[in-house]
């Protein structure tokens, strides 16, 4: 495995730690073994202790149990190195839910290549979103190419996009079996050239997970969520150029993606890790025979209860981690990642959070109270909704704006963070792309500035007998 890395972008910021190296031949026997007669590796780690919070290093977040042996009594933990025994079976089928001290420890490696780089000389007590880069640790084969649909200006840039891909950088290109069928590309003469050597998949019966190294997002935000709705677990890093209506999401321009797309082809790029929140819908059932699988998603900018057609106000009962916090009368509740502040909560009145800030956003729409402000939680809370008995209707739920569903009263709403993150590719580094975003999409902060001194200096000399009007004249 050569150097195995870990680190946790989700955790608190006061207490992140960046990496780890081992090295099969350099450690004493008992640090990391290998037995060939079971699927389980045996590795050390070090834990840094921080103002009394520990954190793991990590190899890997498959399922694994953890024994620490902590310093004899009456040594200083401030550079104590605390031995842990890592035991991870291989079976995906088997990945535990684990949790750092605010959120769950996110999967690590995105796609069949790409991961995070770590530095192993580093250890930080501070968490910089600038630390997490991509890497490839083999040369990415295959990309999947997801355009906007009905938009025919799209159609010129993704002809030039995959035909660069197949004859220059010889890779895989997997697309969508529609696009096939559009009859716009079909009268192209320079689509037809590749036509036949492009891969083809359909939405809910292909399965993507191993097949596909990274993404590359031709249209607006809603691109963007679509390809996080085509990947439930791990997603490959996805590069999103602005080809759209808002774009803030989508940081690259195409008017020079070969350079771009060759960076990132060399691993030469920042990621933002963005969260994304798993709803499960539990049905009451008074058979207690289930009638349907039931809805099991991952979304990346919201979950949204609603009261749906009903004239009547919402009821909903609000649980944290299985404690019961407040019942929302009111149009309804969203509940977002960080990435999914900037969306629909903050059209409800939500602050804006950074993607890289561990949290779950509450935000009542047009609440009954007044005093309901929008509230934020850790990221590693368990929230439960459920439609109140004393309900006069039900409510209904929808994921990023789809697969609309009624919850009917008994019925109720799980929502946890995943530890299956989207992995954005960014066009400068975190927070550089995320602030203008701000500036460039929502005008953030735009007004008139204020005039220099200097330029107000005949005011001294003014009577009080001038109007604004003569003043305003002069200067």
């Amino acid at each position: 495995m050569g150097r195995v890395f870990g680190i946790d972008p989700l955790l608190a910021p006061a207490c992140v730690v960046l990496g780890v190296s081992t090295s099969a031949c350099s450690r004493p026997t008992g640090h990391r073994q290998y037995s060939p007669t079971r699927s389980s590796w045996c590795v050390s780690a070090k834990v840094c202790l921080t103002r009394h919070r520990s954190v793991a290093y990590y190899s890997n977040y498959r399922k694994r149990h953890l024994s620490f042996r902590l310093p004899p009594k009456g040594v200083s933990t401030s550079s104590t190195t605390v031995d842990c025994t890592q035991s991870m079976h291989m079976d995906e089928a088997e990945l535990r839910r684990t949790r750092s001290l605010n959120a769950p420890s996110p999967v690590q490696t995105f796609g069949r290549c790409g991961r995070i780089m770590k530095n192993s000389a580093m250890v930080m007590t501070i968490q910089d979103p600038a630390s997490q880069r991509l890497t490839w640790y083999k040369p990415p084969l295959s990309v999947l190419v997801i355009k906007k649909v009905r938009d025919s200006s799209v159609l010129p840039p993704f002809v030039q996009l995959v035909t660069w891909l197949i004859e220059e950088k010889r890779m895989v290109v997997f697309v969508e079996a529609s696009v096939l069928e559009d009859p716009a590309l079909a009268r192209d003469p320079r689509f037809q050239v590749v036509r036949d050597r492009l891969q083809t998949f359909r939405d809910g019966t292909d399965d993507l997970q191993d097949k596909i190294d990274f993404i590359v997002c031709l249209g607006g935000d809603g691109t963007l969520l679509y390809a996080s709705l085509l990947f439930q677990q791990s997603v490959p890093p996805v590069m999103a150029f602005h080809l759209g209506s808002l774009g803030f999401l989508t940081p690259f321009e195409f008017d020079n993606f070969q350079e771009q797309v060759t960076n990132v082809l060399e691993g030469h790029a920042a990621l933002t890790l963005r969260s994304r929140l798993r709803c499960i819908i539990i049905r009451k059932n008074e058979d207690s025979q289930p009638t349907e699988p039931p809805t099991n998603l991952l979304v990346l900018n919201e979950v949204v209860v609603d009261r749906g057609p009903s004239p009547y106000l919402s009821n909903i009962d609000l649980f944290i981690d299985g404690k019961h916090v407040t019942s929302v009368q009111g149009d309804g509740l969203i509940v977002s990642t960080p990435t999914g502040s900037t969306a629909y909560a903050v059209a409800a009145g939500a602050s804006m959070i950074h993607p890289s800030v561990p949290a779950i956003m509450i935000t009542p729409i047009c609440p009954h109270s007044l005093s309901f402000r929008p509230i934020v939680v850790p990221a590693g809370v368990e929230l439960k909704i459920s439609v109140s008995p004393d309900s006069r209707n039900t409510s209904w739920v929808s994921f990023d704006g789809r697969n609309r569903q009624e919850l009917f009263h008994g019925d109720s709403l799980k929502v946890t963070t995943s530890i299956y993150p989207v992995p954005s590719i960014c066009a400068a580094d975190q927070i550089t792309d995320w602030f203008d975003s701000l500036a460039e999409c929502l005008h953030w902060n735009v007004r008139k500035r204020q005039k220099h001194l200097d330029e107000l200096s005949d005011l001294a000399h003014s009577s009080s007998n001038d109007t604004l009007d003569s003043l305003d004249r002069d200067s």
